[in-house]
């Protein structure tokens, strides 16, 4: 099993800071310095949908070289994600609901000694497309914080504001009006505007209206949770809580790691910060005027909520579990579905369940792995970035009822 990878990307954390982002659907400072990988040029355009980018039978199952640990959490994972596999459409369109009942009916009571035995026997193995794989790391990130205001923590952690809403610019022309509306606000005249952007809530937009469900003591740490989507605020006296994704202001994203490549701040020149986390970090920190204008260059801002129960919860609505959990593109992957990873970064390689999503987690074998909360998930995580092969697997029959080939 694989031992120190969700909403900041998406996102893995460091391709997340330099190019687009987790947001949702998830920041940490110091271990070994971890590069950040090169400017990520624009993904190649696919099919939407797994059919449509084409599906293959891969090896058999028992060829695979599959832990008996890494076999056993899988199962428990899958166990989880059963509910929502007999009841949720299946957007790659590589399953129905019924597919998944027999594989879902045998886990309720499968023992874990033989989660490989289980896998074996309900399982078949597929590529999408080539298979050819890239897989980034999330985490969950634990900053200090504070269910109230308090000397040392006054980042305001905000809840979701009820003037956030959806609709269409009245001066936009009914054939321009596709897909969902945008978010924004009605200002005082009544016209429907952008929301508040993080310099405008920065600089107060929303204060005094009741909004705050806790406080942060680090506006860097706390922005770079924000990206992650979700994370654990740990008071002064060791009360931990949790708080997840709420919604977001609308605006789009900016990675401010991207921002300083282009200013040339990056780099082994003089005057430049290493290619790392650490080194925009040093740079956020050593420049507070300029850091906070760079954090501000994107302009999305997160809402949060505070969530209850075991571990945060990824788009399938279940808790994502560290070193199981993996982030895939709904297209391409049925939620709830295993998936193997053999890539060149071994500690990624073995078996995962597609419980969640991201931002940047687009197209066929694009995935994120999840690694829990802590140091060493952070610093795991953000030095995620594999490369390699990818199989789905499915319930026994779908590939001849599809027509695989």
């Amino acid at each position: 099993m694989r031992r120190f990878g969700r909403k900041i990307a998406t996102l893995a954390l460091l391709a997340l800071i330099a190019a687009c982002g987790r947001i949702i659907p998830e920041g940490q400072l110091p271990g070994p310095q971890t590069s950040l990988p090169g400017p990520i040029p624009a993904p190649t355009p696919q099919p939407g949908s797994a059919l449509l980018a084409g599906v293959s039978p891969g090896p058999m199952f028992a060829s695979l070289a599959v832990g008996a640990s890494d076999a056993a959490a899988a199962l428990s994972s899958f166990r989880e994600s059963c509910p929502r596999l007999l009841a949720r459409e299946d957007r790659s369109g590589l399953t129905r609901n019924g597919d998944w009942q027999e594989a879902c009916g045998a886990a309720a009571t499968w023992g874990p000694n033989d989660a490989r035995g289980f896998f074996n026997r309900y399982f078949e193995t597929a590529r999408v497309g080539d298979g050819t794989a890239f897989a980034t790391g999330y985490y969950e990130p634990e900053i200090a914080g504070s269910r109230t205001r308090r000397p040392g923590y006054d980042v305001p952690v905000y809840g979701m504001p009820s003037d956030l809403v959806r609709a269409w610019p009245a001066d936009m022309p009914e054939s321009e009006r596709t897909g969902r509306p945008p978010l924004g606000r009605y200002n005082q005249s009544g016209d429907f505007v952008p929301y508040f952007d993080r310099a405008q809530i920065e600089d107060g937009a929303l204060s005094g209206r009741g909004l705050e469900i806790a406080w942060a003591a680090d506006p860097i740490e706390f922005f770079f949770l924000q990206i992650q989507g979700s994370g654990r605020l740990r008071s002064p006296d060791g009360e931990v809580m949790r708080i997840g994704y709420a919604g977001q202001n609308g605006r789009g994203y900016t990675g401010i790691g991207g921002v300083m490549r282009e200013r040339g701040l990056l780099g082994d020149g003089p005057g430049q910060y290493p290619g790392s986390m650490q080194g925009i970090m040093q740079y956020l920190r050593e420049k507070p005027a300029e850091g906070r204008e760079l954090m501000r260059e994107n302009q999305s801002w997160v809402f949060f909520r505070e969530l209850t129960g075991d571990g945060p919860l990824g788009a399938l609505s279940v808790p994502v579990r560290a070193e199981s959990s993996v982030a895939a593109d709904p297209n391409f992957v049925p939620l709830g579905a295993p998936v193997w990873l053999e890539l060149d970064r071994p500690r990624a390689n073995g078996m995962w369940i597609a419980q969640d999503t991201g931002g940047a987690i687009k197209g066929a074998n694009r995935f994120d792995t999840f690694w829990g909360a802590g140091a060493d998930a952070r610093e795991i995580a953000g030095g995620m970035s594999g490369r390699g092969q990818a199989l789905i697997l499915l319930p026994k029959g779908t590939l001849s009822r599809i027509g695989a080939r």
